[in-house]
């Protein structure tokens, strides 16, 4: 089963990359309509969203759908953008002072450095409905079914929230200034990191209609690469400099837990490495084609920021 045209990963990724930055600028616009005349939260959405990034997760989810047969419309990279403006809401609040005090994402200021903490707060929180309003709306033009759409809004939330990425962060910083133990660290990670991206997978397999099977396979593999990405980010904090990451402070000046810290460096490696064969594993085993997904497993592991 196949959907991907592959031409090799640089490509792929920048192509993806512009159709995602054009389906958050729409999501953006439609909020800021929403929301007029609250400018200021508007435009502390817009710095967040907009502000760069992989955009590792829309590009996931529209490569499950298309490994699952569906077409590259429009619509496709809304559903997409939608774990988007999640991650963003994400990254708007765990910089905050109250949380990593950060005064460096992406190479740039903060949005609290832009904006202020309480429209910051405020503008974040607004993306979590936005969010959820945008995934049903995509899948609306989609053409899923009310109850496939409602599974693919279910998924997102349920990632999001407290038994996924918010569960994560919060034990995040209950782990700050002490040795976390390794199933301590996956647990926390695998909400953190990974619960969003194996959501990215499930939410391009349900809307494209794809059979239990595949949806479970492309789910072990969403957590597999969510866990070897926090990994690799681990040991880019550990031997980049803020410069090169665009970022600021790292997890060692937090005095968090990371795999370096807690395997050492080549360990590490060789775990990233492990949990990528067993997210190529899962794409094998439901016999799903699908090259780009593939080149991303790896790609999570080999990125140099």
């Amino acid at each position: 089963m196949s959907g991907d045209r592959f031409l090799g990963l640089s490509a792929y990724l920048a192509e993806e990359g512009a159709r995602v930055e054009s389906a958050l600028a729409r999501a953006v616009n439609r909020l800021h309509a929403r929301l007029a005349p609250d400018h200021e939260v508007a435009d502390a959405i817009r710095h967040g969203v907009m502000t760069g990034g992989k955009r590792l997760r829309p590009i996931l989810c529209v490569s499950a759908w298309s490994a699952c047969g569906g077409e590259r419309t429009d619509a496709a990279y809304d559903l997409a953008g939608s774990l988007e403006m999640i991650h963003a809401y994400s990254l708007m609040h765990d910089d905050l002072p109250c949380m990593d005090d950060a005064a460096l994402r992406r190479g740039s200021p903060t949005t609290h450095r832009v904006h202020g903490e309480d429209v910051t707060m405020r503008a974040a929180a607004v993306l979590i409905p936005g969010a959820a309003l945008q995934a049903l709306e995509a899948c609306n033009a989609l053409g899923c079914p009310p109850e496939r759409s409602r599974a693919v809004a279910k998924a997102l939330m349920e990632a999001s929230g407290a038994g996924g990425m918010v569960g994560g962060q919060w034990l995040d910083l209950l782990g700050e200034g002490r040795v976390l133990g390794p199933d301590e660290l996956d647990g926390l990670h695998r909400r953190k990191t990974g619960a969003l991206l194996a959501a990215a997978l499930v939410m391009g397999a349900i809307a494209a209609g794809a059979e239990p099977r595949v949806r479970e396979a492309l789910e072990r593999y969403g957590r597999c690469i969510g866990l070897a990405f926090q990994i690799a980010d681990d040991i880019l904090d550990a031997t980049a400099s803020a410069a090169e990451l665009g970022k600021n402070p790292s997890d060692a000046e937090l005095d968090k837990s990371t795999y370096v810290s807690l395997h050492g460096l080549d360990e590490a490696r060789r775990r990233a490495t492990s949990v990528v064969d067993e997210a190529l594993a899962a794409l094998d085993e439901a016999a799903l084609d699908a090259p780009a997904l593939a080149a991303l497993a790896r790609y999570v592991v080999e990125r140099q920021k």
